[in-house]
């Protein structure tokens, strides 16, 4: 069953990596249409890891997305086509969420908020919840940071542990067991719901 949630995060499809890459390649040589054409392809996902990671801050990720991109034309020289570019620039923002989440760490988190999602969701005629998506991000949202940020990073993202604990300064350990922790409270919100 998780394994299905999980799936309806992420994309339909993928760019194409050549296509990509050869975009890549006219941006290296200037062609700044070459780079618009990469973040119109790409800017959904992007914009979908931060805000996943962000949880209830995503409020932040329109901008976090923006600089994400920034960061990406910065650093696209960096990129050494041994992976899909989608790859790189999807770890760029996820980076990018992480250090977000890092500068406000001593800021209190709103874990117990809900109405920040009343706005989620697109109600039906009878004002149901009408997409298992949309029921998910919200479940997802509500999940503690960290547990959030690992939940995303290995399951949707596809990050080993160690990946994981590097970019959130914890035991590998510990990232397994915030895994854990989020699936079961993923699976324990999920089944309120139904």
């Amino acid at each position: 069953m998780l394994t299905t949630i999980v799936t309806a995060l992420m994309p339909a499809s993928a760019p194409a990596v050549d296509d990509d890459h050869a975009l890549v390649h006219a941006c290296l040589g200037g062609d700044t249409t070459a780079f618009e054409a990469l973040y119109r392809r790409h800017v959904g996902r992007v914009h979908g890891v931060i805000s996943r990671l962000l949880g209830r801050r995503g409020q932040h990720a329109d901008d976090l997305t923006q600089d994400a991109f920034v960061r990406a034309w910065q650093a696209l020289a960096s990129y050494r086509f041994e992976s899909a570019f989608g790859t790189w620039l999807y770890r760029l923002a996820a980076n990018t969420a992480l250090m977000e989440m890092r500068r406000h760490r001593a800021a209190p988190a709103m874990d117990d908020d809900e109405e920040h999602f009343e706005r989620m969701g697109h109600p039906d005629s009878a004002g149901h919840t009408t997409a298992l998506g949309m029921d998910l991000e919200r479940a997802v949202a509500t999940l503690p940071p960290r547990a959030r940020a690992v939940l995303v990073l290995y399951d949707v993202e596809g990050w080993t542990h160690e990946e994981i604990a590097a970019g959130l300064d914890m035991a590998v350990g510990t990232s397994k067991a915030q895994l854990h922790r989020a699936r079961g409270l993923l699976r324990t919100r999920l089944g309120e719901q139904a």
